[in-house]
């Protein structure tokens, strides 16, 4: 199966990890990855995002590993519209996240209307923090958690300067 996926990934965390492995279970994967002009207008918080060639060879050295693991192929393309690579007619199956599940369903009507079959949605559960919250690269970016989900150890600290 031809899997897709996309994202702006900055930074990578073990919620994406989770897309990446069902990705790499199901098929050969092609990766979209928000270009600089599409990011600001597609995360949800007002926060920094990393250039594009950053997030681009983070993506790699992550797939290479979950790649090799499954003894699949993946390419990583650059996203520069929110229905990317997904409408085009080689693919079998959209990976999403309980959040993104929506767009999904977007994107297989726009494949209807262009005369594409739909996609297989496969919805990959959020990965929780160590407090019980979604794990997110806004709060890696806030200094809340790490990439794996762990509270990080100076949040009081980090919490208390702020409030100061």
């Amino acid at each position: 199966m031809d899997v897709a996926l996309g994202g702006t990934f900055d930074p990578v965390h073990d919620g994406h990890r989770a897309l990446f492995e069902r990705a790499f279970e199901l098929g050969d994967v092609t990766v979209g990855l928000t270009s600089d002009e599409l990011a600001p207008r597609t995360r949800a918080e007002d926060r920094p995002v990393r250039p594009y060639e950053m997030r681009h060879a983070e993506l790699i050295a992550e797939l290479e590993r979950f790649a090799g693991e499954h003894d699949r192929e993946f390419t990583v393309r650059k996203l520069d519209s929110p229905t990317g690579i997904a409408t085009e007619p080689m693919f079998d199956v959209l990976v999403v996240s309980p959040e993104t599940r929506t767009g999904g369903k977007r994107i297989n009507e726009l494949r209807r209307k262009r005369g594409n079959e739909p996609l297989q949605l496969a919805v990959v559960d959020h990965v929780y923090a160590e407090d019980g919250e979604l794990l997110s690269s806004t709060r890696i970016v806030r200094g809340e958690v790490d990439e794996h989900g762990e509270l990080t150890p100076d949040r009081d600290g980090w919490m208390a300067d702020v409030e100061r």
